[in-house]
């Protein structure tokens, strides 16, 4: 059997369409022989510690944000996923670092829902020191272990080699997803797609859909 084909998924914790994709490559990895490794994008990387409000980030009013809402409300609930109106966006390079630091931790993986969770769902600053270890707790991870990441950067350049394929693969929105093809091409998708079109790319790159 040949081996799982590795999904590239550029992706920033404080992006709802990035939560909406992370659905749909869920979905993907129960049909296809697929590994999904996660690639940090820095989205917003000039917001304040203490956040930003979206209608300073958009430049636009409170009824444009309400639109903004409602229309992903929408989406969210067409795919399942809880979802609250969002009023601020927040900085998530210390939650990505925590998180590069999760995935060497056994189930680590798990703490990226549950940062999407406590940004979307439960409206918390994910930029916030103590946010993070709550997360990071809730995960079932090393609480003191993970402050110890935060206070020494000891993924800051993990972090940095993500910023840098980033840049390096010409990727300016997220979510975008890339695969490498058996004559070794890259195939890549901007936006978050439906599950067919993900099916098409994984296609594309030779994955093996599941039996039984």
């Amino acid at each position: 059997m040949a081996d799982p084909i590795t999904l590239e998924v550029f992706s920033d914790y404080v992006c709802p369409w990035c939560y909406l994709g992370d659905n749909r490559v869920k979905q993907l990895k129960e049909n296809y022989d697929v590994t999904i490794k996660l690639v940090h994008f820095p989205l917003h990387p000039e917001t304040p510690a203490e956040g930003r409000t979206l209608a300073d980030m958009f430049g636009t009013g409170p009824e444009e944000i309400a639109q903004k809402n409602a229309r992903m409300q929408g989406l969210m609930q067409a795919e399942g996923l809880p979802f609250k109106d969002r009023s601020h966006t927040y900085n998530s390079r210390l939650a990505q670092e925590v998180g590069k630091w999760a995935e060497t931790q056994p189930g680590g993986d798990a703490i990226h829902d549950k940062f999407f969770a406590a940004y979307f769902v439960d409206q918390r600053n994910i930029g916030d020191v103590e946010v993070i270890l709550d997360i990071v707790k809730a995960a079932g991870l090393d609480v003191d272990e993970a402050r110890k990441v935060i206070e020494e950067r000891a993924f800051k350049n993990a972090v940095d080699a993500d910023w840098a394929k980033s840049h390096q693969y010409g990727v300016t929105g997220v979510p975008t997803f890339v695969v490498a093809a058996p004559d070794g091409q890259l195939h890549g998708l901007v936006g978050a797609q439906p599950l067919e079109g993900l099916e098409q790319l994984a296609q594309a790159a030779g994955a093996q859909k599941k039996v039984g």
